[in-house]
């Protein structure tokens, strides 16, 4: 029996559509998520450098941790502007830009040869950063609707705990092996040698991304139709087009704290995560290195399962807070039994597995909310104020541990913040993506 026109054409389109998004995923996941890799190991790996700088320069851990978090303060402020003018000049230029400015900045940061020099290092790294992953976020949402979000953005943000499973045993082999080669201390190696890959990464960007669907001559002309179809049904079901209406709708703003909740877990955990182990009495730069791999080689697995579910149940609330108690009973325990190497490493597992699958899981809501400019602003203010938790959660650890000689006050804190957010998610997000 032949099957009816509409339902065969109907089959045909579905096919359509999964081979479609199956290419777009296989051609911008891989390469996005290589280029995050580098971005964050570029913007986190002061705290393996911590190991041997801040005894060599004489810093404190209250320095030391403001200068890990100043980085935010100029991302803070060049956030927006930069996310706007990625919209305006094009997804492609823009990214690539980013990409070999910072590189550029990061390798520089050898030279740093005091506490004044460190800020500038830091502040310039967070200005040439600023935009990259609101952009990238931003210009997911150029390719992919509402409902498949959660899961791809696990995807790309799996790039986080793999920059720490391979930057960490990476970064302690570049700190042991090449301390003294050349006249060069182990850390200025690590900034030089972890910051050529973005530049190289940048410069591929400009021939290798497209703007968007209508630019991808390796899709055909049937998939761009159906794809851009997609994109535009999701347009018109939003209501919110200019930049000012990103300022006036209240939940971006609570978006905004939700993600600083998160992110000051995720930048405390991965910026004091090798001081910690050290502290448990482990010496090698190599073998801390190895120990911080597993955290993050375990939050890829959850972050993954986590986005999947939440996709295919389309519920974003309940997911984010049960991801985020986890979190919290993670960093909890590595407060309490923070002495003790294999508990410790144990406890910042569940951590960050808790933080990075509310990561994933969140960036689906805020996306769904405001369309055109108002989606560039919007992304953007919210990954602004999240960051701004990364200038406070790594200056707050660094202080409490000057004060009290201890990070357990500091890690209890965190937690608490973490555990926050989920519950301001269930409290505000949408019961289903729009």
């Amino acid at each position: 029996m032949v099957a009816p026109k509409s339902e065969s054409v109907g089959v045909m389109d579905s096919k359509m559509e999964e081979s479609a998004y199956s290419k777009v995923t296989w051609r911008l996941i891989p390469y996005l998520f290589i280029c995050y890799i580098f971005c964050f190991l570029d913007r986190v790996n002061v705290g393996f450098a911590k190991l041997q700088m801040q005894q060599e320069l004489g810093f404190s851990d209250t320095v030391y941790g403001l200068a890990a978090g100043i980085f935010f303060i100029s991302y803070f402020i060049f956030e927006i502007p930069s996310n706007l003018l990625l919209e305006k000049v094009g997804p492609r230029k823009w990214i690539a830009r980013i990409m070999i400015t910072w590189g550029l900045v990061s390798s520089l940061t050898m030279f740093a040869n005091s506490a004044n020099t460190f800020y500038i290092c830091r502040f310039l790294l967070g200005f040439m950063e600023a935009g990259f992953f609101p952009g990238i976020i931003l210009y997911l949402t150029y390719w992919y609707p509402p409902a498949k979000r959660a899961h791809i953005t696990a995807m790309f943000l799996t790039a986080i705990p793999v920059s720490g499973l391979v930057g960490g045993p990476v970064s302690g082999w570049i700190l042991d092996t090449f301390s003294g080669t050349s006249g060069l201390s182990g850390w200025q190696w690590l900034f030089l040698l972890e910051g050529i890959p973005s530049v190289i990464m940048g410069v591929v960007t400009l021939w290798y991304l497209d703007d968007g669907i209508a630019g991808a001559k390796w899709l055909t002309q049937d998939e761009k139709t159906l794809l851009a179809h997609h994109i535009a049904m999701e347009k018109m079901a939003k209501t919110r087009h200019s930049l000012k209406d990103c300022f006036v709708e209240w939940r971006v703003w609570i978006f905004g704290i939700v993600y600083f909740c998160f992110v000051a877990g995720l930048y405390g955990l991965s910026f004091w995560l090798p001081q910690m182990i050290k502290s448990t009495g482990i010496k090698s730069a190599f073998t801390i290195g190895l120990l911080t791999a597993i955290p993050n080689a375990v939050a890829i697995v959850g972050m993954l399962l986590a986005g999947r579910s939440s996709d295919r149940t389309l519920e974003r609330r309940w997911h984010t807070l049960i991801c985020s108690a986890v979190a919290c009973l993670g960093l909890g325990f590595s407060a309490a039994y923070g002495a003790n190497t294999w508990i410790s490493v144990a406890a910042a597992t569940v951590g960050m597995v808790g933080i990075m699958a509310c990561l994933s899981i969140f960036w689906s809501v805020p996306t769904a909310l405001l369309a055109g400019t108002a989606a560039a602003g919007g992304i953007a203010l919210v990954n602004s104020m999240g960051n701004l938790s990364g200038f406070v959660a790594p200056y707050m650890l660094g202080y409490i541990k000057d004060a009290t000689q201890s990070l357990s006050l500091g890690l209890y804190s965190l937690a608490g913040l973490v555990v926050l957010g989920g519950i301001l998610v269930l409290a505000f997000a949408p019961h289903r993506p729009k």
